[in-house]
């Protein structure tokens, strides 16, 4: 069952009919057209003459000749940093009530995205829209859609600044502008989503979870399997379905979800529906529409206009860092199997936004993506262009041939021996060999990635693994700070992270 929003008229209809046909191209035009004309009269539109690209014929392109690309650092201190002392009308108008606090996986320093009100209107009518999908899932339990929805979020206890506006989690920010209508159903209630101390708000939820009905959690998949843990362990459970026999939907999205889906299974009774969906800080991206589809829609036509650069040496440097006039292409000019950096201009005040991620088009007509990574999450020494979707796979192979879980996992290259090799932190609590693991996940990278194959036979010396109990990986993130939440935990160690990691691992501290 699509939206009515959702709906498109065929092409020759819409010829006949003399309709405009909708397609993502249009839809991408008016949605550029519409920031455009609402965001005009801001400091930033007027000083990139966004008049000029909505009274040119070839408005993308224009668009794309007058505004620069930014990354965070750059329109934050151009920009983003004048609206936290309460200045209006900056990048969006108005004045900026909410900030969406972001460290990403590797910065140390929060970093400050702005929500709007029309962001968060643009928000729920795609959730709206996530939700009218799952009515096409064949075997979805729809029932589960009329019981309690479980939302493990940040605290919607926000901080305040001085301005009067308020910062937080995404998700907590997304639970405290929580439609009315959607009061019935939300769980785990405004008192406990509150609570700033992850642990405190686990132990609430597993004190609570048997007056809940619980047909639905929405969360990261780690802390959502950490929860059912406890509250099977708490109530001596053989699965969640014992205390919640309605649980029948699972919307998960931030990480690949397969490393975890073995592990996360054995806490079920019965089959579940699995909605991934691709929601930042910065903008509702995109969500799977159909049931068993490998890819994710991306939404061409609410208020997001997306620009793709090809995730190559020509428009990065080795360490991710995006050249100052990348090649960024529009939704018509992209092609299948290829990935690209995003670029976002949203109804937020993000104009050309570098927001971090990768992403591979598996169907440029339908706009069926696969998110493949980070720009600064990858392994690339000697050329061996390691991406996190190759390492996912591999990871999730070898959960499928040594029958065990791995839910979490990260990278690290460094010199040796004259030459370069990676290292491999696996966590899992099942018993594995270790060189038998090595071996299967280097033989699995090298049969899937030409590059890395090519490198494992020439600068790529050496390939190591080390073996760790999943609580290392728990115990890393709440000594971050980063417990819980929408924080996930590194794929690839770079930076001060690393540095963090290697001081844990020796002392326990970092």
């Amino acid at each position: 069952m699509a939206s009515i929003i959702d709906l498109k008229i065929p092409k020759p209809l819409a010829t006949a009919l003399r309709l405009p046909v909708s397609n993502p191209k249009s839809q991408q035009k008016k949605v550029l057209k519409k920031l455009l004309k609402k965001a005009k009269f801001t400091e930033f539109g007027q000083k990139y003459h966004f008049d000029d690209a909505l009274f040119n014929k070839n408005i993308e392109k224009r668009f794309q000749e007058l505004v620069p690309v930014h990354d965070y650092n750059s329109i934050y201190n151009q920009w983003w940093k004048k609206t936290l002392d309460g200045k209006s009308d900056v990048t969006w108008p108005g004045k900026i009530k909410y900030y969406a606090l972001s460290s990403g996986t590797s910065e140390a320093a929060s970093k400050y995205i702005p929500i709007t009100s029309d962001m968060l209107r643009s928000n729920t009518i795609n959730y709206i829209r996530q939700v009218m999908s799952v009515f096409s899932y064949q075997d979805a339990n729809i029932m589960s859609l009329t019981k309690g929805f479980l939302m493990l979020g940040g605290a919607t206890n926000l901080e305040r600044g001085k301005a009067g506006w308020y910062a937080g989690d995404l998700s907590g920010i997304l639970a405290r502008k929580r439609p009315f209508w959607f009061q019935t159903f939300y769980k785990p209630g405004g008192r406990i989503a509150a609570m700033k101390d992850w642990s405190q708000k686990l132990n609430e939820i597993v004190e609570h979870a048997q007056d809940w009905d619980i047909g639905c959690i929405v969360g990261v998949p780690a802390w959502c399997q950490m929860c059912m843990e406890m509250i099977i362990e708490h109530y001596k459970l053989e699965t969640i379905h014992d205390i919640w026999p309605n649980f029948g939907i699972f919307v998960h999205g931030g990480v690949a979800f397969e490393p975890y889906k073995k592990s996360f299974e054995k806490l079920l009774a019965k089959p579940i529906t699995y909605v991934e969906n691709y929601l930042s800080s910065e903008g509702f991206i995109g969500y799977k529409m159909k049931e068993n589809t490998q890819g994710m829609q991306l939404i061409t036509n609410n208020n997001i206009f997306f620009e793709f650069v090809p995730f190559d040496s020509k428009n990065f440097d080795s360490d991710g860092n995006i050249v100052k006039k990348p090649d960024a292409r529009l939704i018509d000019e992209v092609e299948v199997g290829k990935d690209y950096a995003l670029l976002m201009s949203t109804n937020a005040g993000s104009w050309r936004y570098l927001i971090g991620d990768t992403i591979r088009f598996l169907n440029t007509e339908s706009c069926e993506i696969l998110i493949t990574g980070r720009i600064k999450h990858f392994l690339s020494l000697v050329g061996e262009h390691l991406s996190v979707e190759n390492m996912n796979r591999a990871i999730e192979e070898a959960n499928d041939h040594f029958n065990i879980s791995i839910p979490e996992y990260t990278v690290v290259g460094f010199p040796f021996n004259n030459l370069f090799a990676h290292k491999w932190y696996i966590g899992t609590n099942n018993t594995v060999d270790p060189e038998a693991l090595k071996v299967f996940i280097d033989e699995k990278l090298k049969s899937i990635n030409d590059d890395y194959a090519t490198e494992r036979t020439s600068a790529l010396k050496e390939v190591f693994i080390e073996i760790l109990p999943e609580e290392q990986f728990l115990k890393f993130m709440e000594l971050k700070g980063k417990l819980g939440s929408q924080h996930k935990f590194p794929r690839v160690m770079k930076g001060k992270m690393l540095e963090d990691w290697n001081k844990f691992l020796a002392d326990g501290k970092i």
